[in-house]
């Protein structure tokens, strides 16, 4: 059971009132209509009409909506149980550009499809490789994904679109002014006013950018003008495939996949105040949603989905991380596909409102990532793992023109500082783990050590090796119960010896000593029985110790007798 962090307003489980709902819905869709940039983007590379745009932004919408409500579900085999909305995201921009270059739309759309059952079959792996992603890897994950947002939200904050290409007072103090109005309705807000921060926010924004002339009448008449009730034409294009662009979209849905796994990580962070690894389980089941959602988007005719951690980041500043702000999400865009009207308030979205929105929305996903490097001690491995793979990562920012002449098929590994710095910390984590195990003995003579000298051992050698505390602790609880009853119960001849090993994921005691086999009953005595009875006592010790371990596993060979007790790390 997850403790719920005091800072949450709604947390994960709970449900807003309707009201609330929408409102938080309509904040989120600000974030996503961002990405309705993808679309025009793809749409102009393949010379494709403004009816081909539309048409493409409203399938989309209902795409998007769809693969949120399925991530946000909680039961059954698909769905994180997460407030981890979707959008048309940059993982699949390059590899669509290629199809669309070569076969136009229809050709991205069947592509996409087969990247979803990629992807649905990587989510049935996910779970068998916790040692491929451990804090140290899903923390940087996140982080370049807080970092990544910065260049885009930056050039916006400055006022920097097609229209503009060098930075614009004009709009900056309009960015400025958003942003402010948004953290200062988030800090000093209480209750519904920190709520709705970002909502806030965005009137105050579309006010500004009207006042200074950014937002004008004819941006305006386009809500106007735009017809209240329209059917979008589903699948109109078809789809097409090729064997040629199988990897670039392979590679594509891994890292949209990785991504998702960096940002659930953040959603189960932030709904459980004691937080401690990522649950795999839950990931896999998210990654799914992601597959689903590009399935979706190939037959209806939409681009490629994955999630946005910039919603992440917007459900971590308000307090709200329900899932079902999830379904109010995907309700409302599938809504706003038959609605044009609604729709446009979001396609006129000035660009220095998008860009305060986005480093707003940064600053916290970046928090949420040192947080999670954070959970363990940083040693010279982990160290290494996160500083390699966010210098090699901020290269793709820093030096743009460095990676230009890969070839294409390369693009979606190293065309973003994201994609390139997951590549490292994976490739690097596995590298470094080379030695990772490590192991103490400790002899204990039952009647003779008593528990300074258990605990003792056992903080020092956890603090060495970077363990938790609370592992530790339960690990040396149990070794000391055993050593007591050891004693009490006269079940060993001679010293205990302990074997205590750790690698990172799994903390072992194995103890071995002269005597009869130890007893660890599943159930505690009656309390009856342990009045009248002493041996009791004895089942009493080994129900605790059962209790203490996630696992406990005795062996004899007649003469030596041993218990193995094992402790998820």
């Amino acid at each position: 059971m997850n403790k719920r962090p005091h800072d949450l307003l709604y947390d994960v489980n709970e449900k807003p009132p309707w009201a609330a709902l929408i409102l938080l819905g309509f904040q989120h869709i600000f974030i996503l209509s961002i990405a309705f940039i993808f679309p025009v983007v793809i749409v102009d590379a393949v010379g494709g009409s403004p009816a081909d745009t539309e048409n493409l932004i409203c399938m989309s919408m209902i795409a998007t909506g769809l693969a949120t409500i399925l991530q946000g579900m909680n039961r059954g085999p698909i769905g994180s149980g997460y407030l981890c909305p979707l959008v048309n995201g940059p993982a699949f921009l390059s590899a669509s550009l290629l199809a669309g270059k070569a076969g136009g739309l229809p050709l991205i759309f069947g592509m996409t499809a087969v990247a979803g059952v990629f992807e649905a079959v990587f989510s049935r792996l996910i779970s068998h490789m916790r040692a491929i992603f451990p804090p140290a890897v899903t923390g940087t994950i996140v982080l370049m994904v807080g970092i990544e947002i910065v260049p885009i939200g930056v050039t916006r904050f400055l006022g920097m679109d097609k229209f503009h290409g060098q930075p614009h007072l004009v709009s900056f103090l309009v960015a400025l002014v958003t942003l402010l109005s948004m953290i200062g309705f988030n800090i000093w807000g209480k209750g519904k006013i920190r709520l709705y921060s970002v909502l806030f926010g965005f009137f105050i924004g579309y006010a500004a950018a009207f006042g200074a002339g950014v937002l004008d009448i004819k941006q305006l008449a386009h809500i106007w003008n735009a017809p209240i009730v329209r059917f979008p034409n589903i699948g109109t294009f078809g789809m097409s495939f090729s064997f040629a662009l199988l990897v670039p979209f392979l590679v594509a849905a891994l890292s949209s996949a990785l991504k998702t796994m960096g940002d659930l990580s953040t959603c189960q962070k932030i709904n459980d105040a004691e937080w401690k690894r990522p649950d795999m389980h839950s990931i896999s089941r998210g990654i799914l949603a992601n597959a689903a959602g590009n399935l979706i988007s190939g037959f209806t005719g939409a681009l490629g989905q994955s999630v946005s951690s910039s919603n992440v980041g917007l459900s971590l500043a308000t307090g709200a991380t329900s899932r079902r702000v999830a379904w109010s999400i995907g309700g409302l865009l599938i809504l706003m596909a038959f609605v044009p009207k609604l729709a446009a308030v979001f396609v006129i979205m000035p660009t220095p409102v998008m860009g305060a929105s986005l480093i707003f929305a940064a600053c916290f996903m970046m928090l949420a990532g040192v947080q999670i490097i954070t959970a363990r001690l940083i040693d010279a491995r982990k160290t290494f793992v996160i500083g390699i793979s966010v210098a090699f990562g901020l290269c793709v920012d820093f030096l743009p023109e460095v990676f230009r002449g890969f070839h294409p098929w390369l693009q979606p590994f190293i065309g973003s500082s994201l994609s390139l710095a997951t590549l490292c910390a994976i490739a690097m984590n596995l590298f470094l783990r080379i030695g990772i195990a490590k192991t103490a003995r400790l002899e204990l003579v039952p009647g003779k050590d008593f528990s300074e000298k258990v605990f003792e051992f056992m903080e020092t050698q956890g603090a060495a090796w970077g363990a938790l505390k609370d592992v530790v602790h339960r690990a040396a609880t149990a070794l000391n119960e055993f050593l007591e009853s050891a004693a009490g119960e006269r079940l060993a001849e001679g010293p205990l010896s302990v074997l205590v090993s750790f690698d990172e994921f799994n903390l072992d005691l194995d103890i071995s000593y002269q005597g009869r086999e130890a007893v660890f009953p599943d159930r505690v005595p009656e309390t009856a029985d342990l009045i009248q009875n002493r041996k009791c006592l004895a089942a009493l010790s080994g129900f605790l110790i059962r209790r203490s371990a996630d696992k406990v596993k005795t062996w004899t060979d007649g003469s030596r007798s041993g218990v193995i007790l094992h402790f998820n790390h």
